[in-house]
Formats: structure tokens, sequence, C-alpha cells
């Protein structure tokens, strides 16, 4: 039985077999059962690499931090996560550096999470905003028919905890888009996040 801790585009933290690419934590959020008990316990939400200097840890430890995984790196960015500033030095760096140019205000750790925690969540539930997909950046996942799409390189692909394993043309009305606007401006600025394989081999 998968532990509760796979994270989807919605920023739900879930039961599901497939582990992806990327680990990263927003706080303790599972009890002494490694029970999910809350759905986040910080504002710092973020999104790291699998191994790191050699460190292991036990997964969802008592009173330690939840061992989050996402699909890729566009999946941590739908659910509001940007790079770490210790395992994910260069990508934090590169981030920061994009969001001063965007939005002209210092990129520090604080200032960055407050707004994303205020562009990730409308009280409890996740933030989401209408917009035409031909705004939009590669590395944005939109909703269609409840189902989570990633759009990569004129299509979009369909988001499993195991890959992305069907694919379909971008539609031309009005989507609801999952990824934060803040999230938005850094991929439309040139940030362009690791995905996961699969989504060069979605077939339609």
């Amino acid at each position: 039985m998968p532990l509760q801790n796979r994270v989807t585009p919605f920023g739900d933290v879930v039961a599901l077999p497939g582990r992806g690419l990327m680990m990263g934590n927003r706080g303790v959020l599972h009890d002494e059962t490694r029970r999910i008990v809350r759905a986040f316990a910080c504002k710092r939400w973020i999104a790291c690499v699998l191994e790191f200097r050699g460190r292991r840890r036990q997964v969802m430890a008592p009173r330690r931090y939840t061992e989050l995984f996402f699909l890729d790196e566009a999946v941590a960015f739908s659910a509001g996560h940007r790079p770490c500033a210790e395992c994910r030095r260069a990508d934090y760096l590169r981030f920061r550096g994009l969001w001063a140019a965007r939005f002209g205000e210092p990129a520090g750790a604080d200032s960055m999470d407050a707004r994303l925690h205020a562009d990730r969540l409308a009280g409890k539930k996740k933030r989401v905003y209408l917009e035409d997909p031909a705004r939009l950046p590669d590395g944005a996942y939109l909703l269609l028919h409840e189902t989570p799409w990633l759009l990569w390189n004129g299509a979009l692909h369909a988001w499993s905890d195991s890959g992305y394993l069907r694919r379909r043309p971008v539609p031309a009305s009005e989507v609801e888009v999952l990824t934060p606007r803040s999230m938005v401006t850094i991929l439309a600025a040139g940030y362009r996040p690791a995905v996961h394989p699969t989504a060069l081999r979605a077939v339609s």
C-alpha cells in the first residue's frame, strides 16, 4: 500500500503508486501513524531533488517534515512548489532572478513564498482562473473535463502518477488554469521546467 505522500497537479496529497522525479515538502503534515492530518504547515513549499549529498531519511518519520513526491517539476509548479534553495541552488537562483525581473521587487524566499501562497490557495481550496491557452507558456497545467493536462510543445498531455499517457490538441476556448499565476509568469519569462520523459511519448 503506497503512503499518502504523492502530490497531484491540484496540490492534493494522495496515496498512489507512482513516485516521480522530484521530492519536496511543505512542513510536517503527518501524525505518529504516518497519516496525513493537514494540507500544509507553512508557506514555504519547495521542490527538491531525490538525492543530495548522500543523505538518507526515514520517510514520514515522527515529527519530521513530510517527504512529498511529484511526477516532475511541472507538477510541483502546478501544486505551488518552487525550487529548493539548497539542493537545487542553480534552479533557485534562476527562478529568483526571473522573479525579480518580472515583478520588480526583491526576490527573497519569504516574499516569494508569501505571494505564491496567496496565488495557490483560495481559502483552503486551490485557486484557479480562466485564460486563453494561446497565452499560456509551456509547463503550465490546465483543467479539462476534470483531468489535469500539461501544456508542452504545442499539445496537452494528460497527467497520471506514473507519467503522461495521452495527448490532445490545445483547445481554442478559455480553460481553467491550475498553475498559480505567479508561477505562470516565471514560465513565460523563460523558466523551462523538467518534465517526465513520457511527455515525449504520449499518444493521441
